[in-house]
């Protein structure tokens, strides 16, 4: 099996993939998952469509992580890994998008407008 590669994005982060076939490591900017994401339940958001595929330790995954936040990075992840998963092999589509790991989230950070503090909030108004 080649290297196969997916992007996933969410927020201001950007997810690059290379799968191949190997026993399951997966290292982040050049550092193991562990170091990467301290947090068990951002690890555990990351593995999901893994451990949905019961591939777990069946390829080894390089990623390039860049922008945003630490959950940001974990879902921009998680879709890269479902992306590459489907590449690898297009049976497993429905059930990623059954549990959600193939729906790119839209959600932005709206932008702070002029003569408002923040993108919604308002200087306090007073009449007198």
């Amino acid at each position: 099996m080649e290297v196969i590669n997916a992007i996933g994005r969410r927020k201001a982060a950007i997810a690059r993939v290379y799968v191949k076939a190997g026993k399951g490591d997966i290292t982040i900017n050049k550092v193991d998952i562990k170091t990467y994401f301290p947090n068990e339940l951002l690890q555990f958001v990351v593995r999901q469509p893994l451990n949905l595929l019961n591939v777990n330790e069946k390829y080894d995954i390089h990623v390039n992580l860049d922008g945003g936040g630490i959950s940001g990075q974990a879902e921009a992840l998680r879709l890269a890994i479902a992306r590459a998963m489907v590449k690898i092999d297009a049976d497993n589509k429905p059930a990623l998008r059954a549990n959600g790991f193939m729906t790119r989230d839209p959600r932005e950070v709206e932008r702070k407008k002029p003569g408002q503090p923040k993108a919604r909030k308002r200087f306090q108004f007073s009449k007198r």
